[in-house]
């Protein structure tokens, strides 16, 4: 049954109105009304398909107006929810470096400086359209799903992880040189815009922050402009990379990462454990501190599921942490799993991929709002009871709010001596 907006849950009434000056009065209906339609909608995330689960007076075009032609800024939404995670943050921020100092072990001299760690992590989603012809932006990706190359838009995007909770950062999406130049856009490169989000981004205060990318943004650039902010770099590593090797006579000598890996024997591997919901896979591990060419100093993590047969699984990693052990390390490099089931709420859970737009900045504009809605979803799923709860249990409860306030507002409009067909007509618009 649709809902109208009087019966959002006070959560979601008070979050929405930190939004509010970013838009216009009638923009801000059609913000209200796309999010609502998010939580209640349980059919494909179109702009009809929403529209259906919310009971107000509004268009299919002026729905299509606010999200391709009606001005505002999808960057100024960003930074709204990305400021209200930063003062949030600040308690729980100042609790743990109080906890660490009272784990810290007494020393003779001045005490160590405790460290929190938020974890920024980038990659990118493709969203296939086979049946696009004339959106904007349309591009062929290669699908890490379908293990080939697909019609569709490619999403680049980041993930703030801070003690164990989540902020999305920007939606953008990635187009190739030869469709930027068909559009007459400026070509940005998948490497150009992390390095911006990077130079962008401002972490929670008191922290440290440590970039966790895949093999295919694991380069020089994306290392400099970390590096020039003072943060870490961890990610994978591609298999023909070149490391150097000191032998003990200070010879120095160069292998290609797959050819090191052929040579290890079964001693040089130790066991170690990959964090998961699951309770931890267990795995082997190698470290050693090298030079990876067109990185720098790195500690190279090589790991594999089978000692018999390691290559067969062998997969390599790289950090920028110097001192630092195989577990750790490990432990370090499972976070970036956490951008994979972002992505996974954002299609499965709120249908990101759904969306029937024509141009290239009304899909940007859709991706963000789902954004919007997904910190909700992040937040409320930290705050509420438990913290085991999955953003898909956060926001059957939304519902199961929403419809009690849809009870309760039908009640008062018997109150109020309205008839059925009145009521049967404002839920019906």
């Amino acid at each position: 049954m649709p809902k109208p907006i009087v019966c959002l849950s006070d959560a979601l009434r008070q979050y929405l109105e930190i939004f509010r000056p970013c838009f216009r009065k009638r923009q801000w209906k059609y913000f209200v009304i796309v999010l609502l339609g998010l939580v209640e909608c349980e059919e494909r995330k179109t702009l009809s398909g929403l529209m259906r689960w919310v009971a107000e007076r509004a268009s299919l075009s002026g729905m299509s107006r606010f999200l391709s032609k009606w001005p505002w800024s999808t960057e100024e939404v960003a930074i709204t929810w990305m400021k209200r995670f930063r003062e949030r943050m600040e308690h729980e921020i100042e609790a743990e470096h109080q906890r660490l100092k009272k784990e810290m072990p007494k020393r003779i001299g001045r005490p160590k400086a405790t460290v929190v760690t938020g974890y920024l992590i980038f990659d990118d989603s493709v969203h296939t359209k086979p049946n696009g012809r004339r959106m904007g932006g349309l591009g062929y990706h290669y699908s890490s799903t379908e293990q080939r190359n697909v019609k569709g838009h490619c999403l680049f995007t980041g993930l703030y992880v801070l003690l164990g909770q989540r902020c999305p950062l920007p939606m953008q999406m990635y187009r190739q040189k030869s469709v930027c130049d068909q559009e007459g856009v400026k070509f940005e490169s998948k490497i150009d815009l992390a390095v911006h989000q990077i130079e962008a981004f401002q972490p929670a205060s008191e922290t440290q922050t440590h970039v966790l990318i895949d093999s295919w943004y694991h380069c020089r650039e994306i290392r400099r402009s970390a590096q020039q902010r003072g943060w870490e770099v961890s990610g994978g590593l591609k298999s023909n990379r070149w490391m150097r090797l000191i032998s003990e006579t200070g010879q120095r000598q160069w292998f290609k990462l797959s050819v090191y890996a052929a040579s290890l024997r079964r001693e040089d591997w130790q066991e170690v454990i990959w964090p998961s919901a699951q309770g931890g896979q267990k795995m082997y591990a190698h470290l050693v501190q090298t030079w990876v060419r067109k990185l720098g100093p790195t500690t190279l993590l090589i790991t594999c599921h089978d000692l018999d047969q390691p290559l067969k699984s062998v997969r390599y990693w790289g950090s920028t942490l110097l001192n630092v052990e195989a577990q750790e390390l490990v432990d370090v490099l499972a976070i970036r799993w956490e951008i994979e089931t972002f992505f996974e709420y954002d299609k499965d859970l709120l249908g990101s991929d759904h969306y029937q737009l024509m141009s290239a900045a009304a899909v940007v504009r859709f991706w963000t709002l789902i954004a919007c809605l997904m910190y909700f979803l992040e937040e409320q799923r930290t705050e509420r009871e438990s913290r085991d709860r999955t953003c898909g249990e956060v926001r059957c409860q939304l519902q199961q709010e929403h419809r009690r306030n849809l009870l309760l507002w039908i009640q008062n409009q018997f109150q109020a001596n309205s008839s059925v067909d009145q009521i049967n007509a404002r839920l019906a618009l």
